[in-house]
């Protein structure tokens, strides 16, 4: 399916660097609690994501994350998502995060 550019423009993937991550094992599939910041314009944001094949909390803090932004709020069990944390799937279909391979500032507009 083909979108316009004004379409791709109405997502708001920023980059952000994980300040702070924790095990959410009373979610049904396992899942680590993130919390994003973004820099000053949006300020620290949190998610949950199912990163726990590939990653622990200990390495995910001070990595630098894409995410889309602009989706409204998610709750996930006691947990509100405010952000999407962006990824592949593996062979096995557990994901690997995209890679930013310079450090770029927080809050930066994917374009």
């Amino acid at each position: 399916m083909e979108i316009m550019f004004d379409d791709f423009a109405k997502v708001d993937v920023r980059v952000g660097t994980v300040v702070d991550a924790k095990p959410f094992p009373e979610v049904r599939r396992p899942a680590i609690k993130l919390w994003v910041d973004f820099g000053d314009s949006l300020g620290v944001k949190k998610t949950s994501a199912q990163l726990t094949v590939h990653y622990t909390p200990e390495e995910l803090v001070g990595r630098q994350v894409a995410a889309v932004v602009n989706f409204p709020p998610k709750q996930i069990g006691k947990f509100m998502s405010e952000i999407l944390v962006l990824g592949f799937p593996d062979p096995d279909g557990a994901v690997v995060l995209i890679a930013i391979d310079k450090p770029v500032p927080d809050g930066g507009r994917l374009f």
